[in-house]
């Protein structure tokens, strides 16, 4: 059964993650048509490497809400986070192992789906008219 206090959360978390993806998605076609493939596949590791941490973040943070729940969405923020920050390390291993990279765009596509949240708060006050 889904909790209806967890919706406007997870709808936030859905904007954020689809911004990221837009983001990462127009950074990697820039670079694609501007320098080619081997860069753009650097740039659209940059972008997985944040938005998969985030997608697993935002699963594991808004599985409980209530004042019932309070100890249970403080712990699965906190190990949210912790499995966020181990993931992004685990990612960025994987990456520099196993990936021949070109750390300009790899880095830039990163920072900018990195920032990409802050986008999505400006859309969702101006765009939906939300607090």
């Amino acid at each position: 059964m889904a909790n209806k206090l967890t919706e406007p959360g997870k709808k936030y978390a859905k904007l954020q993650l689809l911004m990221q993806f837009l983001v990462s998605i127009l950074s990697t076609l820039i670079i694609y048509f501007n320098w080619g493939l081997p860069y753009a596949q650097s740039a659209i590791a940059g972008g997985l490497v944040s938005i998969i941490p985030n997608f697993v973040f935002a699963l594991k943070a808004f599985r409980y809400a209530g004042a019932r729940a309070a100890k249970q969405v403080v712990d699965s923020f906190y190990s949210g986070v912790k499995l966020k920050m181990v993931l992004t390390a685990i990612l960025f291993s994987l990456c520099f192992k196993f990936l021949e990279l070109a750390l300009l765009p790899f880095f830039v596509t990163y920072s900018l789906a990195m920032v990409a949240p802050f986008l999505a708060a400006v859309v969702n006050k101006f765009y939906f008219n939300q607090q």
